[in-house]
């Protein structure tokens, strides 16, 4: 039986962001298809710290393929020792068999799909005039999230605000470069969310609260990126009052999203949640239904995107002749 591995640098050259988003977005048919097997997400946290790892794991009947996704992250000591502060591998299973087809770094897979599940949240519920975007935290996921979403809206024009001073001088240098774009450093949270059409939060959501209700004007749509774990958050509960929400998965959101905190507020009950995007895809449900109403995108990341994205790369990877096979059994 062979096994195919995948280094970052060859999984980052089968990269097609277009590509990711069309299957991400296939991923969300799946699961609420019923064509997929999610269980809990598993966390192990080192005891005091912020340091840890979480394991996504799931099944996608369409494809016959199960992943295994290992993400660490909040180990800010690492750099001093050559490594980033978090990292992923994802273990690519056929179903049938659960032969282990391949190992591959999941830096990229990660970012990507998360960037993917943004920009189409953007698709089904921003405006179609939508050209003013906010983004909260200027890290590797506020990359990939303009870079998605740019691809789905025109964009005129960009603000940018992280808690960090330099991490934000890097981010607006280097993505205004990348991407041509009017990129606008902001000093305050609320100069960049005010009069934007969509605001992405992507900072580690440890802080607190940082977007208000106030700030926001009629028909903004959110993307609510960052808080995926029990104690995390980046909007104030109240943003929620009167809002449109739609989750990848009202489960996981409600236990471990943005959505947990406006739950545990009493601003929202489970049953107000509009919709899982999977449903306003499929067309059992509908997005933006006017042009004022605020919509909140809330994802904590599934296992789905991850066997999407993984299986697609194994194949391109597989069709070039890419990575080193080996075999565990002879």
């Amino acid at each position: 039986m062979e096994t195919l591995l995948l280094n970052k640098e060859e999984v980052g050259s089968l990269i097609d962001l277009d590509a990711i988003r069309a299957a991400v977005e296939d991923g969300y048919r799946s699961f609420n298809s019923g064509l997929v097997v999610q269980p809990d997400i598993m966390d192990i946290s080192l005891p005091g710290t912020h340091e840890g790892v979480d394991f996504k794991g799931g099944l996608d009947m369409g494809s016959g393929y199960i992943t295994l996704k290992a993400s660490s992250g909040g180990f800010d000591n690492n750099p001093k020792l050559g490594l980033p502060t978090g990292m992923n591998t994802v273990l690519l299973f056929e179903a049938q068999t659960c032969a282990l087809k391949c190992i591959m770094d999941g830096t990229f897979i990660t970012g990507c799909r998360t960037g993917a599940a943004g920009a189409i949240s953007v698709k089904y519920l921003a405006r179609t005039d939508a050209e003013k975007l906010c983004v909260i935290g200027a890290g590797t996921q506020a990359r990939r999230q303009l870079e998605a979403i740019m691809r789905v809206r025109k964009l005129t024009e960009v603000r940018a605000w992280d808690a960090l001073p330099e991490f934000l001088e890097k981010y607006v240098k280097e993505m205004s470069a990348e991407t041509g774009l009017q990129i606008r450093k902001c000093a305050t949270a609320e100069e960049a969310v005010r009069g934007a059409d969509i605001v992405v939060t992507t900072s580690r959501g440890r802080r607190g609260p940082i977007v208000k209700k106030e700030w926001l004007k009629p028909g903004t749509h959110i993307a609510a990126i960052g808080a995926d774990a029990l104690g995390k958050q980046e909007l104030d509960a109240g943003v929620y009052d009167g809002a449109k929400v739609v989750c990848d998965s009202i489960n996981l959101c409600v236990k471990r999203g943005e959505t947990q905190n406006a739950v545990r507020a009493g601003v929202i009950r489970p049953e107000d949640i509009h919709a899982e995007i999977g449903e306003i895809i499929l067309g059992r449900k509908p997005g933006r239904e006017n042009p004022d109403e605020v919509t909140i995108f809330d994802t904590v990341g599934m296992a789905i995107q991850d066997i999407v994205t993984a299986a697609m790369l194994y194949k391109g990877a597989s069709e070039k002749g890419l990575g080193t096979r080996y075999e565990f059994f002879r």
